[in-house]
């Protein structure tokens, strides 16, 4: 088998397209989640505290060369946890959901064994009582 084919069903195995297309999803949800966080819950959350800007959030450690201000930006750090811990919750309760839409209730009760087996045992602790 030549290596464009080998390659070709790899591509074309479910599995990879699956992950292509989370992959695309995924950093779509990332941007919604980032725009969340950065236009709508951080504004409040700053003017909450006093007018500040969580972006603008900064330790000037020195200057460089060229004369500008070396920052330790702390703010956009924070502001990055944050859009992963929401996104990392909303991806915890669409999985928590799938997964109790994937449980039906016939799979919660083991079923009933078959009435032969049901037989057999009675005979088996009938010769065991003899």
């Amino acid at each position: 088998m030549g290596m464009g084919a080998e390659f070709k069903e790899f591509a074309m195995k479910g599995s990879v397209v699956d992950l292509a297309v989370g992959v695309v999803i995924g950093a779509a949800f990332g941007k919604i989640v980032s725009s969340l966080v950065e236009n709508i819950i951080m504004p409040p959350l700053g003017m909450a505290m006093s007018g500040v800007n969580f972006s603008d959030l900064a330790v000037v450690l020195g200057t460089g060369p060229d004369g500008k201000a070396i920052l330790l930006k702390y703010g956009a750090f924070l502001q990055t946890v944050l859009d992963f811990l929401i996104i990392a919750f909303v991806l915890f309760l669409a999985i928590r959901g799938i997964n109790r839409l994937k449980k039906s209730p016939e799979a919660a009760a083991p079923a009933a064994p078959p009435r032969q087996e049901v037989l057999l045992e009675e005979i088996r602790n009938l010769l065991a009582k003899r």
